[in-house]
């Protein structure tokens, strides 16, 4: 094996062992960029040492490559269960195509240990179905937002959660890079009614789920993050080789990609964004979930610009993208937000309370979303295309829906006293109930829950603090 953990991956994998003397699922929240498959590579490697099988499942094709050359670096043996690919139902790990695995699931015998990558996706029924079909077996979830956009819980498929660190410890560390945000000065509320002293919640909803993009794209890009390696998410098909094509003809080599390019487009096109042969990657959601530049396009590679260019209300996919761009380098990542999210979502490095248990959704009514035939994800039953592979029943001139553009200017936002200010509040905090209050404050959903990983993480730096005190002493 020559993978050694991080600290921090360490310590995610000694929680792990100790839940599982618990419970036999347990579910894995590590930030993007923070080394699920190499966490996933560890407990294949230690899983195989005794004796027993894992498979490791996940549902898109570039996710298999990643996988099997992630296991294969490191001397694991594995073989598939995927369309085209080789099946030996004698070696020790499997690595799965989710859509695969559900057809030929009476012919795949239980194995001992199953990860789940991107494992929020569970709800669908396939994926449930896996899981209900192998009881005896211990289930691993890995992912970095353990949330869904219907608000359903996870807690029907997982029995305990280990929160691996923030965003914010892993950039304090090296890690992961730092990073510049520049978002619309203020989201446009006229007209919005106020009630007690605050917008009307209903109201302002309305105004923020606006398909409005603000500034220009290129011209922002080229004040801002000029010669970067950016990639820029788009909501349609259409879209996406619309704002590749405004680059293009403004002398920025770009290229679009969705979920219909070939496996031989998307190495192509990674190899030539490496090079710098290409400055710009249009995408519909392609490069969120798992999505390894470096892997696909077999080289270095870092993507330095982050454009947002669909309004979305789902926070897992708005994290997802934002994270893209914080893999080590020298310089901040660069994010630019012309799609309001940042307004709606708060900054990437905020403090967030993840529970296995669902978020209660105002409405009432039959269902608000549907299930992608292709990848299987959950998404609005308004969209016309899958947010996650692009191709769920698009039209065949590959439209999606439109988004308008309005006139303005990004500004940057001042991170650094942004958190300073909300930093100082939780370290004037004297007990976990002051934290509490705190949490009640701010809205989050839970209080209790926010304050103890508040405190837990604040006696950790203590302890690190004095030991350093210690060692500086002898």
């Amino acid at each position: 094996m020559k993978l050694k953990p991080r600290p921090y991956q360490a310590r995610v994998l000694d929680d792990t062992r100790a839940a599982l003397r618990r419970v036999k699922r347990v579910l894995i929240q590590l930030p993007t960029g923070g080394g699920k498959t190499v966490i996933a590579a560890l407990i294949a490697d230690g899983v195989v040492k005794r004796g027993n099988s894992l498979s490791f499942l996940c549902h898109r094709d570039f996710l298999v490559d990643q996988t099997s050359k992630t296991f294969l670096s490191n001397d694991i043996e594995h073989s598939f269960v995927a369309a085209g690919r080789w099946h030996n139902r004698f070696a020790p790990v499997t690595v799965c195509m989710i859509p695969t695995l559900t057809n030929r699931l009476s012919k795949v015998q239980a194995p001992k240990v199953a990860i789940w990558d991107e494992c929020h996706h569970i709800g669908a029924k396939t994926w449930a179905r896996i899981m209900t079909a192998w009881p005896d077996t211990i289930h691993i979830g890995l992912t970095a937002t353990p949330v869904r956009l219907d608000g359903k819980g996870l807690d029907d498929y997982f029995d305990e959660m280990v929160i691996g660190p923030t965003i914010r410890e892993l950039i304090e560390e090296g890690s992961l890079a730092d990073y510049r945000a520049f978002a619309p000065s203020a989201p446009d509320l006229t007209g919005v009614s106020t009630r007690r002293g605050d917008y009307v919640k209903g109201e302002i909803d309305e105004v923020m789920d606006r398909s409005v993009l603000i500034g220009d794209m290129v011209g922002h890009y080229k004040k801002i993050a000029p010669g970067s390696l950016a990639v820029y998410f788009c909501s349609s098909v259409k879209h996406s080789q619309h704002v590749a094509a405004s680059f293009c003809e403004s002398g920025i080599p770009a290229l679009h990609l969705d979920g219909n390019s070939s496996t031989a487009e998307r190495m192509d096109a990674a190899q030539r964004f490496a090079r710098r042969e290409k400055l710009v990657l249009t995408n519909v959601d392609l490069f969120g979930e798992g999505y390894d530049l470096a892997a696909q396009a077999q080289m270095e590679v870092t993507i330095e610009t982050v454009g947002l260019a669909r309004p979305t209300q789902s926070l897992g996919l708005y994290m997802q993208q934002v994270g893209r761009s914080l893999r080590p380098k020298p310089h901040p990542a660069i994010i630019l937000d012309h799609a309001g999210n940042i307004s709606r979502h708060g900054l990437v490095d905020d403090e967030r309370e993840w529970s296995l248990r669902g978020v209660e959704k105002d409405g009432s009514g039959g269902s608000t979303v549907k299930q992608c035939e292709n990848c299987f994800a959950m998404y609005p039953i308004s969209a016309k295309l899958c947010p996650e592979c692009g191709v769920e029943k698009a039209p065949a001139d590959g439209g999606g829906r439109e988004v308008e553009q309005e006139d303005g200017d990004l500004e940057e936002i001042d991170v650094k006293e942004r958190r300073k200010i909300k930093k100082q509040e939780e370290w004037g905090a004297r007990t976990v109930d002051d934290l509490v209050r705190i949490a009640k404050q701010r809205g989050y959903k839970s209080p209790e829950q926010w304050a103890a990983h508040i405190w837990t993480a604040r006696e950790r730096a203590i302890n690190k603090r004095l030991a350093g005190q210690m060692d500086f002493l002898r």
